[in-house]
């Protein structure tokens, strides 16, 4: 849908241009998943699924599985709604685009944290921002709330979210480029996790930021006050400044995996309900560990 139309719809119904375009993008998602009905310690029954290695015996629907060759067992759903805090990076870097058509990753993350953040209360979950609460919200108004809060710039410096203490067991979901230093990332992931909170880092790149597609005499300026830089030939970067993303990409994904948590890196170029509908699913099966 053309902008202007997407704006005239939002005046229309009074909401935030962001805010329409999140829910579109999460009622695509919404028509591949069931709400918040996912595998749980609740007494609903949801669905049939092949026996697996450790699944427990008692769980076993004999008669479904005597109907054929396989062994079933009864999936319940879960019944306790969840709290899940998210973080937007919403800093000066973010605002950078390499082509006129792609959004800013800046844009593009405040549409997948508001469109999860949709998903999530449809679902009859709770949600928060880190370090502005300690506790969920539910129900469209504090959507509208949200939606004007992820269109606001952030300090130039925010591009990670504090240490805040979050209630235990409750998840976090982090959406930025993390073009921070290891460590930084390292030192909050590891931190959160110490304190019982389970969670997804979600990276959003712009494709240039990815390829290093360069060539030539160019000039590349730093977004947060890094300064300018003039390259002559810039395809000479290439190979190690791509050497360097990967190490990086490596280096989050370890930690992801040594913490528990789970990362899934997004670029600007590809449809934002891809994203979603990952993110989406790893915070189910987050719940369900």
């Amino acid at each position: 849908m053309p902008v202007s139309a997407l704006r005239g719809e939002a005046l229309g119904a009074g909401l935030p241009p962001l805010l329409v375009a999140a829910e579109r993008v999460a009622a695509t998602v919404d028509q591949g998943v069931h709400g918040r009905r996912r595998v749980g310690q609740g007494d609903s029954f949801w669905q049939f699924r092949p026996y697996r290695p450790g699944d427990e015996i008692r769980d076993i629907d004999w008669r479904q599985s005597a109907r054929g060759d396989r062994v079933f067992v009864r999936e319940r759903e879960w019944e306790a709604a969840q709290t899940v805090f998210l973080w937007v990076d919403r800093s000066a870097s973010m605002a950078f685009a390499s082509d006129r058509k792609l959004e800013t990753k800046r844009d593009r993350a405040a549409l997948l944290g508001l469109a999860l953040a949709s998903l999530l209360v449809r679902g009859g979950e709770r949600v928060g921002l880190i370090g502005q609460e300690t506790a969920g919200h539910t129900g469209r108004a504090w959507l509208v709330t949200l939606a004007e809060t992820l269109a606001l710039p952030a300090p130039a410096e925010a591009s990670l979210p504090p240490a805040a203490a979050l209630p235990r067991d409750c998840r976090a979901v982090i959406i930025g480029d993390l073009l921070r230093p290891e460590a930084e990332i390292e030192a909050l992931v590891e931190g959160f996790a110490a304190r019982g909170v389970s969670g997804h880092l979600l990276q959003v790149l712009d494709p240039a930021e990815a390829d290093f597609p360069y060539e030539g005499r160019n000039r590349f300026l730093g977004l947060e006050g890094e300064g300018r830089l003039l390259v002559g030939r810039a395809e000479t970067l290439a190979e190690a400044y791509r050497a360097r993303i990967a190490a990086h990409r490596d280096a989050i994904e370890t930690l992801a995996r040594r913490t528990g948590w789970t990362v899934i890196h997004h670029r600007t170029d590809r449809p934002a309900a891809s994203a979603l509908l990952a993110l989406f699913l790893a915070l189910a099966d987050l719940g369900r560990r």
